[in-house]
């Protein structure tokens, strides 16, 4: 596989002369994004949740969202299958929280807050913002698959800061 180079002078953005997957990966970092925690409930009943900065709006009427999974993922047969989950936006406080749900081989949801919500879908308790969805549609694109879900309840904290994640870190506040 070639390998990319990236050229650049001081100040001016790198070119890839071949685009790898590092390249692209590095580039889509310099997109800030929030943080959120996706939930579901499981058939038997298990709590399933990760943390994913793949979410959009998509639509006011009807009010949908979008986020994305890795096709391979464990948990992709509770979300493809299940009828509801909750995108759990994530307040400035609760890095160590996403850094939970980015664990493996852990139970991520020992000692943590949350109550049912809508279609027994987790809502993590402090969180900046909740959209509570039906899994309304799922469309596999490359290596993920492309959730829309259609919300049936949200709720926000007013005046809740964001955590965002940039070039692979975690903030409270944009880097100036």
């Amino acid at each position: 596989m070639p390998k990319s180079t990236a050229t650049s002078n001081p100040g001016e953005p790198s070119v890839l002369t071949v685009l790898q997957p590092q390249g692209f990966r590095a580039a889509l970092g310099m997109f800030a994004t929030g943080v959120t925690i996706v939930t579901a409930r499981a058939p038997d009943g298990s709590l399933v949740g990760l943390t994913a900065n793949s979410f959009n709006s998509v639509s006011l009427n009807p009010p949908l969202v979008l986020w994305s999974l890795g096709q391979k993922a464990g948990s992709m047969p509770v979300f493809s299958r299940g009828s509801h989950y909750a995108i759990n936006i994530l307040a400035a406080d609760q890095k160590e929280l996403a850094q939970r749900f980015a664990t493996r081989d852990i139970d991520r949801f020992a000692g943590v807050a949350w109550s049912e919500g809508v279609g027994g879908a987790p809502v993590l308790e402090g969180v900046a913002a909740v959209f509570e969805c039906a899994n309304r549609s799922q469309y596999e694109e490359g290596d993920h698959v492309i959730f829309v879900g259609e919300v049936e309840n949200c709720s926000w904290r007013e005046g809740a800061q964001p955590l965002i994640f940039h070039g692979g870190r975690y903030y409270t506040e944009l880097p100036i």
